[in-house]
């Protein structure tokens, strides 16, 4: 009797922890659901924008995927910088105080990237919530390397791609 009501605190503790977390975090997504996975996933530790703020065209915007993603769709105008290969140097040109915002498939990845440049002095970063999946979710065109439009989004993996709402989601 004693280790169920033990259990079933330590349980009603998490998710009042887990549900503290989504109440602190911004909300820049429309799907509940994914935004309670991100509101957990991210550790919010550099300023977030959502997709719609991103359109006014005040950022510039880093595409921190794998060139693969990068090379399937991205945001027009975006400059890839990469993930697992992340080189500084991809960076050549953009001063560190413009306005610049990073991208990735949901936010996690860029997460990373814009943590990476405030610590070498970038001091406008910010990371988009819900990432490329949520500028397409909302409506908002993607181009391929060529710059032709396209409705083809890579979406990583099958877990993350059911995120994905509008597009067609490629996986290889």
């Amino acid at each position: 009797m004693r280790y169920p009501m033990i259990l079933g605190l330590v349980v009603l503790g998490l998710l009042l922890f887990l549900w503290g977390r989504h109440l602190r975090a911004p909300t820049h997504v429309s799907d509940t659901a994914y935004d309670l996975l991100l509101s957990t996933l991210l550790s919010h530790s550099v300023p977030e924008v959502s997709a719609a703020t991103i359109v006014s065209g005040q950022y510039r915007l880093l595409d921190a995927r794998a060139y693969r993603e990068f090379e399937v769709s991205h945001i027009a105008g975006a400059t890839w910088v990469g993930y697992d290969d992340f080189n500084m140097d991809r960076l050549a040109g953009i001063a560190k105080q413009i306005p610049v915002a990073v991208y990735c498939s949901v936010g996690y990845r860029s997460e990373r990237i814009a943590e990476r440049l405030r610590q070498q002095g970038y001091t406008n970063v910010v990371n988009v919530y819900g990432g490329i999946f949520e500028w397409v979710n909302r409506g908002h065109s993607v181009v391929t390397e060529r710059g032709a439009e396209t409705e083809m989004v890579h979406a990583y993996s099958k877990f993350w791609g059911i995120w994905l709402k509008r597009g067609a989601p490629i996986y290889q």
